[in-house]
């Protein structure tokens, strides 16, 4: 997410109350989670865990829990609960806009969309020309759509990612200023959920299908001409590149990548990024030819066992 005009250091920290490192004018551009941080950004990390990778990112400006050495080129925040100020930086600079009207006054809707019944458009969507949004859509604040879209009945299209904090007294929410993007040419089936980014973009490319009841998890992005059926589960920021085909009720967990033109079958559990070319199936997610041989192999298991007690 970028701000609406580059702040300095100094303003930031001023605004967050905070002691920070590095030059007061150091340019500030934007905020964004750690998966798709880029020059310019701040990005929080929490945990000492995470204090290279965040440090050694794409982000100039780190908002840590304690004083370390900051790297050259980059300014470093100090928050005793950089989660808590990630949070209102969020709700700073892109705060919840309540809805008056069905279709927001500020959306944008290109020539020859219908729009069906019941159709909610939030406050500054976008839709391209010649697409048709059927029966109870939901599209809240913020969300692209291309040309040619189709979207069924019931689905719904940046709700928040699904990020929380474990504290003492329970969940903290991590709030999401992101958006979804829908390029030209894709169809979405009815009842389908595809969460906003945290701070970047949930991002269906041009020419994918997707069949009803999926869900696609914060910042993911599905890449061309993308094959998915019924049930899938994709969780956040996951890759998928182009030609990908992800059959009924396959599941896929964060942050890993698809490569281009691999296949998942049907009920497969992708726990970590699989190649691109090759055929998947089980869980965890195997080569489909070597899976079934395991699984015929287990069936040989009791007639093995019976030949050996036979002949002991």
């Amino acid at each position: 997410m970028k701000f609406p005009r580059p702040y300095t250091l100094t303003e930031i920290g001023s605004l967050l109350q905070l002691e920070f490192v590095g030059d007061t004018d150091f340019p500030v551009l934007g905020m964004n989670e750690i998966h798709v941080v880029e020059e310019g950004d701040i990005v929080f990390v929490d945990h000492p865990k995470y204090y290279v990778k965040a440090l050694s990112a794409n982000a100039s400006t780190v908002l840590i829990i304690k004083k370390v050495d900051c790297p050259e080129g980059k300014s470093l925040l100090i928050s005793d609960d950089p989660f808590r100020d990630f949070n209102f930086l969020t709700n700073h600079f892109k705060p919840f806009q309540s809805a008056n009207n069905s279709i927001a006054q500020s959306a944008e809707i290109g020539e020859g969309t219908i729009l069906q019944p019941n159709v909610f458009v939030g406050n500054n969507v976008i839709i391209g020309k010649n697409c048709r949004i059927h029966a109870n859509v939901s599209i809240y604040d913020d969300c692209v759509i291309g040309n040619n879209v189709t979207i069924h009945a019931g689905t719904i299209l940046g709700a928040d990612a699904f990020y929380y904090k474990k504290r003492p007294e329970g969940y903290d929410k991590l709030l999401s200023g992101g958006r979804v993007v829908i390029e030209d040419n894709v169809d979405i089936g009815a009842s389908c959920t595809i969460d906003r980014g945290v701070t970047g973009d949930t991002t269906i490319k041009f020419g994918s299908k997707l069949d009803n009841q999926i869900q696609v998890g914060h910042d993911t992005v599905i890449g061309n001409h993308c094959l998915i059926a019924s049930h899938t589960g994709i969780a956040g920021c996951v890759v998928i590149e182009d030609h990908v085909t992800l059959w009924g009720q396959v599941g896929v967990t964060s942050g890993i990548t698809i490569g281009e033109k691999a296949v998942v079958l049907a009920q497969t559990g992708i726990a970590k990024s699989l190649a691109g070319g090759k055929t998947y199936f089980g869980s965890p997610a195997e080569e489909a030819r070597e899976k079934l041989k395991q699984m015929a192999s287990v069936k040989q298991i009791p007639e093995l066992l019976k030949k050996l007690k036979k002949n002991s």
